[in-house]
């Protein structure tokens, strides 16, 4: 088990308010390319109780028992069964399907094509039905949703302002690592990442980058636990103007690749001629284009196990359906 990036033996658990026993809340799920709404799910959780398990699956899908039965049929007999409100217009399906379509229909201010809409309602679906939860809809931006993921909190006096950039595309380990790294550097950091328009990003990494587009991954890096604030749409130089305007002490970069600017020049020479430019080594291989090429290269057995597993799902909601259907003295178990 890891506590917080520790070991199990890190820290005891802390007692709830007025001294009472702590809540203790599970959440599991597979949480295969982690996502604000899987961010979402897990916030959720966190505020019903004191102190939040979360079991990630094996590569097996446990939604159904092997004999058909809902996995959570124990704890909802029990009272102890809550759900958490799905985050509309995200899911793992959404976006693996927009890696391999290949297409820039998903970017902020593009319309979507009536190719990737269609792709999109059907990608990996099992014949005969649309489940309700492996659907794919289409992402609203709310200020809501900002303010559920924001911290709200301006810089005080002695924390150390640290400036980052770049497209946080498929928000990743990697990504993460690279934050924990930068967070280390000062006593009392304030980490503002700044995210490029989908459009620059497309400039700068081709294809159809970024798979995410700039509110979801807007939504994706205010989750981190590591991150302060977001600059939405930020310039891709980073200008006198805009360290003046954040206050910014230090301004950091990962070792991968920095990508001249239109015009040639160096997007970080404003901050490398005062001093206050770092590299930093996330000690992660991991790359948004490795995790898009295994999805590539995996592509029809990714596709097979998501019908076989909408195949179960939607046998099971049929099942439930009947069920509830039946007059009462014809259920199993009632007398």
């Amino acid at each position: 088990m890891i506590r917080n990036g520790r070991g199990a033996a890190g820290g005891a658990e802390q007692p709830g308010p007025g001294g009472r026993r702590a809540v203790r809340v599970w959440c599991d799920g597979c949480y295969d390319m982690v996502h604000y709404g899987h961010s979402n799910q897990l916030r959720q959780a966190r505020a019903m109780g004191d102190y939040l398990i979360v079991g990630v699956h094996t590569d097996d899908d446990i939604t159904l028992t092997v004999d058909g039965r809902d996995t959570y049929e124990e704890v909802k007999q029990a009272g102890r069964y809550r759900e958490c409100k799905r985050t509309q217009g995200v899911s793992t399906t959404d976006l693996v399907g927009r890696m391999l379509l290949v297409t820039k229909a998903h970017h902020s201010s593009q319309e979507m094509s009536s190719e990737y809409r269609e792709y999109a309602d059907s990608f990996g679906k099992c014949p005969g039905g649309r489940n309700p939860w492996t659907g794919v809809s289409q992402f609203l931006q709310t200020s809501q949703k900002i303010i559920q993921f924001a911290s709200g909190k301006e810089p005080q006096p002695g924390e150390t302002v640290i400036y980052v950039a770049g497209a946080f595309d498929l928000f990743h380990i990697g990504h993460v690592d690279f934050l924990e790294k930068v967070h280390r550097l000062a006593e009392r950091p304030y980490i503002i990442a700044g995210l490029h328009f989908d459009q620059e990003v497309n400039h700068y990494k081709g294809k159809n980058y970024p798979i995410m587009n700039l509110h979801e991954r807007t939504l994706s890096v205010l989750a981190c636990r590591y991150v302060s604030e977001v600059v939405i749409g930020a310039p891709y130089a980073v200008t006198a103007e805009l360290l003046s305007h954040f206050k910014v002490d230090l301004v950091c970069h990962g070792k991968t690749e920095i990508i001249p600017d239109r015009d040639g020049s160096d997007p970080y020479q404003e901050p490398k001629r005062r001093g206050i430019f770092r590299q930093i080594d996330s000690g992660s291989n991991l790359t948004t284009d490795l995790i898009v090429q295994r999805i590539i290269t995996n592509r029809l057995e990714y596709e097979a196990r998501n019908q076989k597993k909408e195949a179960k799902e939607l046998a099971f909601l049929e099942a439930a359906r009947q069920q509830a259907a039946q007059p009462l003295g014809e259920r199993d178990g009632d007398f």
